[in-house]
């Protein structure tokens, strides 16, 4: 659930990157939320809160999936491949699922490197040990 909440903290950054996991991890609880807003909206006969949804996740969206193409090398304006019918669908599925280049590239350094520095905890130090 932490993935979903990145994303929405980072709502309207393009730039830099985003690693598969927080892509779909949004992705899926986006989707799972949109069906229940889709329930309700059925159940009161009303398209309002679909429109309240989509207005709200539009451009958290865009921006993850700008930061998901750059995370394989690829320039945000691919985003625009979405919008063909069918085939879009496909390629950016394709991109979506691509894993990451490794290392830095010139949209910023690598998520999954820097979230396994963080996860190492701090360096050791060298001087022998604190008393």
């Amino acid at each position: 659930m932490s993935w979903f909440f990145v994303v929405l903290k980072k709502y309207a950054v393009f730039s830099g990157r985003a690693r598969r996991m927080e892509y779909w991890m949004f992705t899926l609880i986006s989707t799972l939320i949109y069906i229940g807003v889709w329930a309700l909206g059925r159940t009161i006969d009303s398209e309002i809160p679909e429109y309240v949804f989509l207005a709200a996740f539009l451009l958290p969206s865009l921006a993850v999936t700008v930061r998901r193409l750059h995370d394989t090398g690829r320039t945000g304006w691919l985003v625009l491949i979405g919008f063909i019918p069918c085939i879009g669908t496909i390629v950016m599925l394709v991109f979506a699922a691509t894993e990451g280049e490794r290392g830095q590239n010139k949209y910023g350094p690598n998520p999954k490197e820097l979230q396994a520095l963080a996860d190492s905890g701090p360096a050791p130090t060298s001087g022998g040990p604190a008393y």
